[in-house]
């Protein structure tokens, strides 16, 4: 009798230690359990990963979120890709809800990096064959990649939880800036509501700084949604939501997927400026950073979901109707 091969698939998944939670809630939507690995740092600060199980002929999904201090969580997740490349694993997924240096994703003067397209080829060449992320900065980040890219959106979630708290009749989406305003028509059309849009102007040699100048919509006496793609420091978001107020706005909600949170951001935050700070779980949130207002949604359900359409060679984009 010739040889008979199996044709089974065998999935993994795989986290660092940036957010493990996060991959377990994932690994448990999914009905099974994280690999086991050995995952520490050295007293001179170089990091070493080891998977204590065969992943040989394995389809991998390595999730890392990257939140501070995000150049160590980067190269942990290389170093458990070149892992796996390195054990003969089949097909490695690179899982970063939330994209490293994405905000990079261009030059804006001379001499200066494409930070984001640094992040893709280090992933391609440790051994990554996808990418899997939530709300890219700039969707040209998927061009950057030497194959394929799976881009999620928590929009649907977010947008879902807006319209079942608050209701539509009331509510206007604000675009907090220009670069913004492509995502807030979507979520308007979403919900079925108006758009406004807040012209700033950021110096770009003063990082983190912004200074609002005019609204563009009515927003008086309405329930004002700003909605973006992330959280820093919380300067534009605090400038647009007194922009809002200055204006009449009756309330202000905010809507953003990554939660950075960078000082000052939850003093901001949490001033008294926002009825509620909407967000995802892409990046974990200590509990010195959670305040009242804060209302954090899981994205592991939508992760899990688009791992196992993967997987299954099935299309990720049947996740968004509407938006294939």
């Amino acid at each position: 009798m010739g040889l008979v091969k199996s044709n089974s698939k065998q999935m993994i998944l795989a986290t660092g230690r940036a957010h493990p939670e996060l991959a377990e809630e994932v690994a448990r939507l999914l009905g099974t359990e994280v690999v086991p690995m050995q995952n520490y740092d050295f007293a001179n600060g170089e990091t070493f990963v080891r998977f204590e199980q065969s992943v040989r002929g394995v389809d991998a999904f390595v999730i890392q979120a990257h939140p501070n201090p995000i150049n160590h969580w980067v190269m942990e997740q290389l170093l458990m890709v070149d892992a796996l490349k390195r054990a003969s694993a089949k097909r490695i997924t690179v899982v970063a809800p939330f994209f490293p240096y994405a905000r990079q994703d261009k030059k804006h003067k001379g001499r200066e990096p494409i930070s984001a397209r640094l992040m893709t080829d280090l992933f391609h060449k440790a051994g990554a064959n996808r990418l899997m992320s939530v709300d890219l900065h700039s969707p040209q980040i998927q061009g950057f990649f030497e194959g394929p890219v799976d881009h999620l959106w928590a929009l649907p979630l977010m947008a879902d939880y807006v319209a079942d708290t608050y209701g539509t009749d009331n509510l206007t989406v604000v675009s907090p800036d220009s670069g913004r305003v492509r995502v807030a028509d979507i979520w308007a059309d979403r919900l079925a509501s108006p758009l406004a849009i807040i012209h700033k102007r950021r110096d770009p040699d003063k990082p983190n700084q912004v200074q609002v100048h005019e609204l563009v919509g009515d927003v008086e006496g309405r329930d004002c949604l700003l909605v973006d793609d992330m959280i820093d420091t919380g300067g534009t978001i605090l400038s647009a939501a007194q922009a809002l107020k200055d204006n009449g706005a009756k309330r202000v909600l905010v809507a953003a997927t990554h939660p950075v949170f960078s000082d000052p951001a939850v003093e901001r935050l949490s001033s008294g400026a926002f009825d509620e700070v909407i967000v995802t779980d892409t990046l974990p949130i200590p509990e010195e950073k959670r305040f009242e207002q804060l209302t954090v949604l899981s994205i592991a359900p939508l992760i899990a979901k688009a791992i196992y359409a993967v997987f299954d060679d099935d299309s990720v984009n049947s996740l968004f109707p509407g938006h294939a």
